[in-house]
């Protein structure tokens, strides 16, 4: 039997480490930039060509290659960071591998200039799928510049499979805004088809901070900022006010390299536990420095994934350091317990009132003492049972005339519903509701749809003929207002509002890219929009049909959406702005609703084809069974 085991071929080897460490054009820009910085350049220009499919150039004046130095940095495992294995526990460069330049070169077309400070001449090396074309001296500035042309052209599958350019370019953005964060002392610069999207001047983290992300961010940050003998973290963190529901800004950093690490986040998390809604997070740009004796970078090809000798001690240090600051600036919260108020307001809940009138009751009312008077009297003093000490209570709410009270309610039950009423626009109100487990012809006729209550401002429940349903409000409204907006952006029938004041939209370089893109199929769904400069748009109109939604975040929705891999024509992009749009307009939890307007909104998630779920899969209706309310008791 002959031998079947063979050495692959280097440039074989080459292209299979490509799979791991050049997975995207940003991951091209990244492993460029780390080696500009680590030249010593004191100067980075990016230039990119459509989204990084045609070209990725970076430039740098840092201190350039020989001859012979530049046709070995793309050999694999060629380094001048590292000699030994211990070299690794002493890092302080940002790579070490050397596999970014030769996995680069087996799957694009490279082109090299450089030149050292003292020749007077570089060189200019061809390299094209691993393979050496020509190395030739050539006039150049001291520094290197690289450029990296119709990256994957070798290996169709993985260049079909880039997204498209508003997606890759996002993740080039976000890219160098972690590159650019963790080097404030470098002049960075970034262009995008000849369009100049970042120019960024050295300063400190604060100034790099503005330049990216704009004033306003800086002006919600609070310095955090310790030293012990384990780690010193210096940076900032939002005040909780400025929380966010979608895209914060959150980034770690260690010795001067950007890093992933759950853990940390966490303690950061805690900090705001109370001081922020469940479905927000704050912004923070945190900074450690430690002995790179105590850490491993060797981790994962891409180094983002860091593990640290002493995790415990640093995630109590740097939740301590968060909590500090917070309470320094005023941002945790406080009690006054001299303000007590001297009289309380008690409403109590009338399933008749329809949510419109709250009764107020007297607490030291006893109804085995004397009884009530007919009619009340609100100046009468409470007649406490013994508890005179305690805080008086209004009654204003207790109505002198039963009968004005009593033409209150009918009033209410008579008029026309609200302007929630008019976006659910029931064409006929059912007379049953129909059971999601059993067939409707099973179920009893005499199962009113008007038997719902709603629970906490939130839930709806009904029976049905397997027990109890309960319905979310939020994500029911969802659902309803998801299918009436899709079919409403496919008909291509959208009706247009204009806004009084126009709003000014302000988006980071990345989000800017992503709405340009989507600036025709955006204007189509009923959105008048116009680019201001600077990374802003004003929005004019608005698709008549969202109501008093918030157009601004209707748009931020859309753009997170869109970062999606999906095309611009896709009709899967009509469902993710139709499902942006319903979560904005939705009614939310917390509102209280009319009797009609809960038959309405049933009538209308019940005539759909698929109630039970969200577009996006969360759970809509629950039915607790009646063997599961028997336990109950």
């Amino acid at each position: 039997m002959s031998d079947i085991i063979r050495l692959l071929p280097d440039s074989v080897a080459n292209q299979i480490a490509a799979g791991e460490v050049i997975q995207r054009p940003a991951s091209v820009v990244k492993e460029l930039v780390e080696n500009a910085v680590d030249a010593g350049a004191q100067s980075v220009e990016v230039i990119i060509k459509d989204a990084g499919r045609t070209l990725i150039q970076v430039v740098d004046n840092g201190k350039g290659m020989s001859d012979t130095d530049a046709r070995m940095a793309f050999e694999r495992h060629a380094t001048s960071k590292i000699v030994q294995a211990d070299d690794l526990f002493s890092l302080h460069t940002m790579g070490f591998r050397g596999e970014a330049l030769a996995s680069i070169c087996a799957v694009a077309q490279v082109e090299l200039k450089t030149r050292t400070a003292d020749s007077e001449i570089g060189t200019r090396l061809v390299i094209s799928g691993s393979k050496v074309e020509s190395q030739e001296p050539v006039a150049c500035g001291v520094g290197s510049n690289l450029m990296v042309k119709n990256l994957f052209f070798n290996v169709p599958a993985r260049r079909k499979f880039l997204k498209k350019d508003a997606v890759e370019f996002t993740n080039i953005a976000r890219e160098f805004e972690r590159m650019a964060l963790v080097n404030p002392q470098i002049d960075l610069k970034l262009i995008h088809n000849d369009t100049l999207i970042h120019q960024l001047m050295r300063g400190s983290l604060k100034q790099r901070i503005s330049d990216l992300f704009g004033k306003s961010v800086e002006k919600q940050m609070i310095p955090v900022s310790t030293s012990t003998s384990i780690v010193t973290v210096e940076g900032f963190v939002g005040m909780p006010e400025h929380a966010r529901r979608r895209n914060p800004l959150q980034y770690l950093m260690v010795n001067g390299r950007h890093m992933r690490h759950p853990y940390f986040h966490k303690a950061v998390m805690q900090c705001y536990e109370k001081l922020i809604p469940a479905d927000q997070q704050p912004n923070y740009f945190l900074n450690f420095t430690v002995d790179p004796a105590t850490i491993d970078v060797n981790i994962h090809p891409t180094k983002n994934e860091i593990k640290f000798e002493n995790e415990s001690a640093i995630w109590q240090i740097l939740a301590a350091a968060v909590r500090e600051s917070l309470g320094r600036f005023n941002a945790m919260p406080g009690i006054d317990f001299d303000a007590a108020p001297e009289s309380i307001d008690i409403p109590v809940f009338n399933p008749n009132a329809n949510g419109a009138h709250g009764v107020e009751i007297d607490v030291d009312y006893n109804p085995f003492a004397q009884p009530m008077p007919a009619t009340p009297t609100p100046s009468a003093p409470s007649s406490g049972s013994g508890r005179g000490s305690m805080p008086s209570v209004r009654r204003s709410g207790i109505a002198s005339n039963w009968d004005a009270l009593y033409e209150g309610f009918m009033s209410e039950s008579d008029s026309p519903a609200d302007d929630f009423s008019q976006a659910i626009q029931v064409e006929s109100r059912p007379s049953v509701i129909e059971s999601l487990v059993e067939p409707v012809d099973d179920v009893p006729a005499e199962q009113d749809a008007s038997a719902t209550i709603q629970v906490r401002n939130r839930f709806i429940m009904t029976p049905s003929v397997s027990g109890m349903m309960v319905i979310d409000q939020h994500r029911a409204h969802v659902r309803v207002l998801f299918e009436r907006y899709r079919t409403t952006l496919s008909d291509g029938k959208v009706g247009v509002q204009q806004v009084l004041f126009p709003e000014v939209l302000s988006l980071s370089a990345a989000q800017h890219a992503v709405l340009q893109s989507l600036e025709n199929k955006v204007r189509e769904m009923g959105f008048d929009i116009s680019f201001l400069g600077d990374n802003s748009w004003s929005v004019v109109a608005v698709p008549s049909m969202l109501g008093e939604a918030n157009p601004s975040e209707i748009l931020m929705r859309i753009i997170d959406d869109a970062s999606a891999d999906i095309s611009p024509d896709d009709g899967a992009l009509i469902d993710r702005i139709a499902l942006s749009m319903a979560r904005s307009a939705a009614i939310t939890a917390g509102r209280r609703l009319t009797q009609q307007e809960r038959e309405q909104l049933l009538g209308e998630l019940l005539r759909l084809p698929q109630p039970n779920y969200t577009p996006d899969g969360l759970p809509v209706i629950k039915i607790i069974s009646e063997d599961e309310l028997e336990k109950l008791f």
